[in-house]
């Protein structure tokens, strides 16, 4: 049984070997033809990347002479176009040796010729020395002092001759421009009548006998120094009859006292609890009338839609003076003023009327301010929402800022018109006299001016100047002079006028 089973595996094992071999054979036979396909495919594409790269080196070796002949032409063509430029340059540079040439020739030929007129101008200065020698010893003097003397003899013909043309242009000016101007001022001022008044710092309170000068002073004054911190009044008894002084630079706070005191004696009692009640009353009783005021100054000039802080700053102006001018009143007629200037120029009359009723809200502020009262005003009435002309006329009529409408060259003209009307605004005594003094002694300073005498309540300087010093054609200078030195140095209500006067006086005796 073994041996059967080995010989059946030897006979399997020798028929996997035969099997094995003829695999083998036909493995090796494909193997071959793969190989041999392999080469043969190998050569074809060899042979078709030979001649495919033949044929791109023979198209780039075509482009390549394409585009080296493409650049041996530029280069030609700018070869040819360098060798024109350097015959071109040559040619010029050519011209420009000839013109060196020329202007080399030119420069000798100047150079000879500015040599000789040296030559030339030594002789003439050579003889205009011998002549200026000769001048001077015929003359006695020397050249110089022609020349000063000759120099002054014109600068004094030019002064002449300008005074004379300033002359005829302000003229001429006052003639053309001043005519209309003088009209219109004239007839507004015409038109308008407002009556004066002169406020002190000083009000007297009448009583009808003098043992209410006791109850007022009060056991041991205590009466009168409760209503003086009351009110802040100083508060004046003496030996007056029947009259008591209250003084106060603030017409507001001296009304007060006025019209408090009056209660207290009409009512008969006085004691310092019933004076602080009744001063209280009082000046709610006085603002409630200075808001009446306004309102009904408002009202008679027609000016509506003021704000009430306004309206009330208007009733204030009834208890502040200017220069002795109640501000009110002047306030009213600048107001007026301003509307009837604005109609004769046919601009808009209310606009200026409102310009000019609020011009001077400046000076009564409920707050001190270190602002000017032009500018003060201007800045309240923006705050209030005026007009951008009202606000400028009101800070402008005092020149502190530029003026951008012709309202406001209306208000600054009508301010002054009411200020310095004659009687409008009161002066004192010691300061009139020394204005009068400086203006004579400022014309005094001149030269050749023997007297000057101020007239018309300053309104007009006289000078008197010696003939022999001053000549008829400096008397304009003179007269122009000293009106400009009056405008820089001096401060002066309305305008003030100058009139140089020159006589020659000829004497002899008969014997």
């Amino acid at each position: 049984m073994i041996e059967i089973i080995i010989a059946g595996v030897v006979a399997f094992i020798v028929g996997a070997g035969i099997a094995y071999a003829a695999l083998k054979k036909g493995v090796d036979a494909d193997k071959k033809r793969i190989l041999d396909e392999a080469n043969n495919e190998g050569e074809r594409i060899k042979k078709d990347k030979l001649i495919q790269a033949k044929e791109k080196f023979v198209q780039l070796k075509a482009e390549h002479e394409k585009s080296i002949l493409e650049k041996n032409r530029k280069v030609g063509d700018a070869e040819s176009r360098v060798k024109q430029k350097e015959n071109s340059l040559n040619q010029k540079l050519g011209d420009l040796n000839k013109k060196d040439q020329k202007v080399e020739s030119l420069r000798q030929n100047l150079q000879r010729q500015i040599e000789h007129s040296e030559k030339k101008q030594q002789e003439l200065d050579k003889l205009h020395s011998k002549q200026v020698k000769q001048l001077e010893s015929l003359s006695n003097i020397s050249a110089d002092e022609a020349v000063e003397q000759m120099r002054e003899v014109l600068i004094s013909e030019a002064k002449t001759q300008a005074m004379g043309t300033i002359k005829d242009i302000v003229d001429e000016a006052k003639i053309n421009a001043s005519r209309d101007a003088k009209k219109i001022v004239v007839e507004t001022i015409q038109r308008v009548a407002t009556e004066q008044a002169v406020e002190n710092s000083v009000s007297v309170f009448n009583i009808e006998n003098d043992d209410v000068k006791g109850r007022i002073i009060g056991r041991e004054g205590r009466n009168i120094r409760a209503l003086e911190a009351a009110t802040g009044v100083e508060i004046i008894v003496d030996d007056t009859p029947e009259a008591i002084i209250l003084s106060c630079f603030d017409p507001v706070r001296r009304e007060i006292a006025r019209l408090a005191l009056h209660q207290l004696v009409t009512d008969g009692r006085i004691h310092p609890a019933r004076i602080e009640e009744i001063v209280a009353k009082t000046q709610k009783r006085l603002e409630e009338e200075i808001v009446e005021t306004g309102k009904r100054t408002c009202i008679d000039l027609n000016i509506h839609g003021l704000h009430p802080e306004l309206i009330r700053m208007v009733g204030r102006m009834r208890y502040r003076s200017s220069y002795g001018q109640n501000m009110l009143k002047h306030s009213r007629e600048v107001a007026n003023l301003c509307a009837t200037m604005a109609a004769e120029l046919g601009l808009n009359a209310k606009v200026a009327k409102r310009a000019g009723l609020l011009h001077d809200i400046g000076k009564v502020p409920d707050e001190e301010s270190e602002l000017p009262h032009a500018l003060l005003g201007m800045k309240l009435a923006e705050k209030y929402n005026e007009k951008p002309d009202v606000c400028n006329a009101i800070g402008a009529h005092h020149d502190e800022i530029e003026m951008t409408t012709l309202i406001s060259p209306i208000v600054q003209v009508c301010d002054a018109i009411s200020g310095a009307r004659p009687g409008a605004r009161r002066e004192i005594v010691e300061a009139y006299i020394q204005r009068i003094k400086d203006l004579e002694n400022l014309a005094m300073d001149y030269d050749g001016v023997t007297k000057a005498f101020a007239i018309q309540a300053g309104r007009e300087l006289r000078v008197m100047v010696e003939s022999e010093k001053v000549k008829d054609g400096d008397v304009e200078s003179l007269a122009f002079q000293i009106s400009e030195k009056i405008q820089d140095e001096m401060t002066y209500p309305g305008q003030v006028k100058i009139t140089v006067i020159r006589e020659t006086r000829a004497q002899a005796v008969a014997r």
